[in-house]
């Protein structure tokens, strides 16, 4: 599934500690490439580590915050001296999920560093090394969200959109370069996180996606791309590029809602729904 000469010997993964995370770790680890597995939570971190070295691959981990400003330049410090071929950015997710006016300006630069200022230094101080040996990968995290405007995903969906223009203009740059890039768009995936604030698998339209099946489709393109979007949420991209936006704005609100259990729990100020803006941001280790 994956060329070990051409990404090896070393993958990093941010967001390595569970969910689509973990399950790149795993495919890549039975591949033969030593991993750096990035993540805020050391005993996940430590967890899937050992289950990757079953496989007789060296892993380290760098427990980090990549929502912090200085978070680039940390682990750029951790992995010195390692030839990193294989670049996969699966940490994303909408952090502070308020209408905008509502919000905290400080947490909403927080969703721009994990979704946006953290990728770019990792991929500015990885991907020149790539370039000067003709060989490597991007994997950028993408969501459905961002393909239109909806309500406390204000800053995540534009974050969101600018991932997959810069992963178009990133792949053309590089792709005579002999790296591949790829922006791997996610919609609805059962992953941990989204277990643990509660979403509506269930709700009527949802196209629900597991992790192992998303991580594989990641490296069955990855040198296929600018773009894949996640089998199964082809038709809802179409809709959501309808050129009477008004309409496609407000029908993906209303799905939201559904998947959010909005009026199930609208008895409590909207506390649920507020907390749970990480719906369309699978895949945050």
């Amino acid at each position: 599934m994956i060329d070990s000469a051409k990404y090896g010997p070393w993958a990093l993964i941010a967001g390595g500690s569970e969910g689509v995370g973990a399950e790149f770790a795993r495919l890549l680890a039975q591949a033969g490439l030593n991993l750096v597995l990035v993540a805020r939570t050391a005993a996940a971190l430590e967890q899937t580590a050992e289950q990757c070295r079953g496989n007789g691959v060296e892993v380290r981990t760098v427990q980090a915050d990549l929502s912090a400003s200085d978070a680039g330049t940390g682990i750029a410090t951790a992995t010195s001296g390692l030839e990193v071929g294989l670049l996969i950015l699966v940490a994303g997710a909408n952090t502070h999920s308020y209408e905008f006016l509502d919000g905290d300006l400080a947490e909403f630069q927080r969703v721009i560093n994990l979704n946006v200022s953290t990728p770019l230094a990792l991929v500015h101080h990885y991907g020149q090394p790539m370039r000067d040996r003709r060989r490597g990968g991007i994997v950028l995290l993408g969501s459905l969200a961002g393909y239109l405007g909806s309500a406390r995903h204000t800053v995540y969906g534009g974050v969101k959109a600018f991932t997959r223009i810069f992963g178009e203009g990133l792949w053309l740059e590089l792709r005579e370069h002999g790296v591949d890039v790829l922006d791997l768009v996610l919609g609805v995936t059962r992953t941990p996180a989204m277990e643990r604030v509660g979403l509506n698998f269930d709700a009527p339209g949802v196209v629900v996606a597991e992790p192992a099946s998303v991580a594989r489709e990641g490296l069955e393109w990855l040198g296929r791309g600018p773009v894949h979007i996640v089998s199964g949420n082809e038709q809802i991209v179409a809709m959501r590029n309808d050129p009477d936006r008004g309409k496609a704005v407000l029908g993906a609100h209303r799905a939201m809602q559904r998947l959010l259990n909005a009026e199930r729990n609208s008895d409590d100020g909207g506390g649920t729904a507020r907390g749970t803006g990480t719906a369309a941001a699978p895949g945050r280790g």
